[in-house]
């Protein structure tokens, strides 16, 4: 994936609110309100301690005045800030169902090629915790940054209406605030990415467990398991703590600089007071005690906009992660051409394909399987059977080269109408929820019950079908059936359809002995006349196979028919008799 920039990651943050600009408008309009009642509140109150000390009676009728005017600031400014915070909370989250939404439909475009090279988990982290952890942030963006940022703009101008030298004071020595968050903000973005990251092995591995809980007890990996995650625990805890640590650092820093300007304010006024300190505007004890309250309220959102920063560069950083998602180059869009009146004649030409460029899998692969032919593909583990698979019915696409069906390029006619016309069953089963039966006609939903039935007999799946609670009407759980019934459901799916070509990888590899040599039976009968592609471990199942392919990384190393390998005491002969080694 490219990893996009940080200042790229803003600016497109940026754009996605552009849709709502409205509720950016009131939630401003709102953000000025409360800024300007927060502002105006001293005001009020300095002039009341000046009502109070200026040595004549107290005019207590122009103090009650003073507190109604206060009341009415804080409730209008409470009010406000109320309004603001509700609209930001849903600015944030329409923008976080948007950016969900995109990067679920991209996922929808991706290539398989992409999901396969990649652990789900990671990809479920990125568009789970990641974007919450972009929520957190922005959402703590919008309600303080902006304030805050109008806040100091009005401190500073009311303080430099009160008294110009204590303003020039506070301006000067607040910067160095935003001088050590900047610094600390600039280390902090990769500490968070890298976290991000972290999290996402770790939901990748948790995933996997979980999904494969069974084979781990099997195997007795439970205390390996334990280390691994509690290394990547403990990686992801220190990344964590790093991170944390260093951005952390921000609100005490600046804390101390707000210190010194709170003290330089009231020392630089309280001198100014007592020493009779000749100004161009009049100057009050009221005003010293404004212009406190404005230094506390000029700097409070440096320490602010310190923490948001800290959130933002955290926001950032897992926002980065979703949108190299959603910049993924999508899926070759469908050509607008149909395969139809399939015959059945494949043809591979030159074809190269890897998962990864630095690794070359599928080299300048040619072959020709003629209509009606039974085309079998072995060869050890990893060296591109499935692979080649995925290539025939095009989950894949070439690097180069092209392969063709009946002389079309499959790259030039729809995926559906390429799809429709191979039967495929594999060792790993689909199955939808559903009922027995809508499981079946999958690939044929207008299908009578009578013809649903004939292709369960013929895969030999009606007895234990109607063993069942409700027959052919029982709706399919996860856990309820064996992996072996499962895949008879996805063979009775093929017989029912009766495709043109067909693709059998390890087609009966959860099903019993007895059971799997009256499919083969049912299979040679299916196989007649139709182009099929056959991939098998167990090589004494392909024997009467018309063309074996022997595939050894990613290449064609011997063809020919069983015994026409086995004369040549070549690499087909060593797998087929290393299956009957004592």
């Amino acid at each position: 994936m490219n990893k996009p920039s940080q200042k790229a990651i803003f600016k497109r943050i940026l754009r996605q609110l552009k849709g709502y600009r409205l509720l950016v408008a009131l939630t401003v309009f709102f953000a000025l309100v409360s800024v300007a009642g927060n502002l105006i509140a001293p005001v009020f109150f300095g002039q009341i301690i000046d009502l109070l000390v200026d040595g004549t009676a107290v005019d207590f009728r122009a103090v009650f005045i003073k507190f109604i005017y206060i009341g009415v600031t804080i409730g209008v400014t409470c009010i406000a800030q109320w309004l603001m915070n509700v609209i930001n909370n849903k600015i944030t989250y329409a923008v976080v169902r948007d950016v969900r939404d995109e990067a679920f439909a991209k996922l929808q475009k991706l290539p398989l090629k992409f999901i396969d090279a990649r652990p789900y988990g990671d990809i479920v982290g990125r568009n789970i915790a990641d974007v919450d952890q972009f929520a957190d942030g922005l959402l703590m963006g919008f309600t303080q940054l902006f304030t805050g940022v109008l806040t100091i703009a009005g401190t500073l101008g009311i303080m430099l209406a009160i008294n110009w030298v204590i303003a020039l004071i506070v301006f000067v020595i607040t910067p160095l605030s935003l001088f050590v968050a900047k610094y600390i903000a600039s280390r902090t973005y990769s500490l968070f990415r890298k976290t991000s990251e972290i999290r996402g092995e770790q939901t990748a591995f948790i995933d996997e467990m979980i999904g494969n809980l069974k084979v781990v007890k099997a195997f007795n990996r439970e205390d390996e398991n334990i280390e691994k995650f509690d290394e990547v625990n403990d990686r992801l805890t220190k990344a964590s703590l790093k991170s944390i640590f260093y951005s952390s650092l921000t609100n005490p820093s600046t804390r101390f600089v707000n210190a010194v300007v709170y003290a330089a304010v009231a020392l630089s006024g309280a001198l100014m007071l007592v020493w009779n300190t000749p100004l161009p505007v009049a100057f009050s004890v009221g005003m010293l005690t404004s212009l406190l309250a404005y230094a506390n309220q000029y700097t409070k959102p440096f320490n602010e906009i310190s923490g948001v920063i800290t959130e933002l560069q955290n926001a950032v950083a897992c926002a980065g992660r979703i949108y190299e998602i959603i910049d993924e180059e999508a899926q070759t869009p469908d050509a607008d051409g149909e395969l139809e009146n399939v015959r059945g004649d494949v043809a591979f030409e030159n074809v190269s394909f890897s998962y990864d460029p630095e690794r070359k899998l599928i080299r300048n692969l040619s072959l020709a399987a003629k209509s009606g032919q039974r085309i079998a593909i072995v060869g050890p583990t990893g060296c591109g059977k499935t692979t080649l698979i995925n290539l025939l019915m095009r989950f894949y696409d070439t690097d180069s080269g092209r392969i063709t069906v009946d002389g079309n390029d499959i790259t030039q006619v729809t995926r559906k109408s390429l799809r429709k016309n191979y039967g495929m069953v594999l060792q790993d089963t689909w199955l939808k929820n559903g009922t027995v039966a809508e499981n079946i006609a999958l690939g044929n939903p207008d299908a009578a019950l009578g013809e649903i039935e004939e292709a369960a007999k013929s895969a030999h799946a009606h007895r234990f079908i109607m063993q069942l609670p409700q027959g052919y009407d029982t709706v399919l759980t996860e856990d309820g059936l064996s992996q072996g019934q499962k895949q008879l459901l996805c063979i009775a799916r093929i017989m029912l359809c009766l495709p043109p070509m067909l693709i059998l990888d390890e087609a009966t590899s959860s099903i019993d002995t007895r059971t799997e040599l009256k499919i083969q039976e049912a299979f040679a009968r299916l196989m007649k006349g139709r182009t099929s592609f056959i991939v098998a471990h167990r090589l004494s199942t392909i024997k009467e196979a018309d063309l074996i392919l022997v595939m050894n990384n990613g290449n064609i190393v011997e063809q020919g028919t069983h015994e026409e390998l086995l004369e040549k005491q070549g690499f087909y002969s060593r797998l087929y008799n290393s299956q009957f080694a004592v």
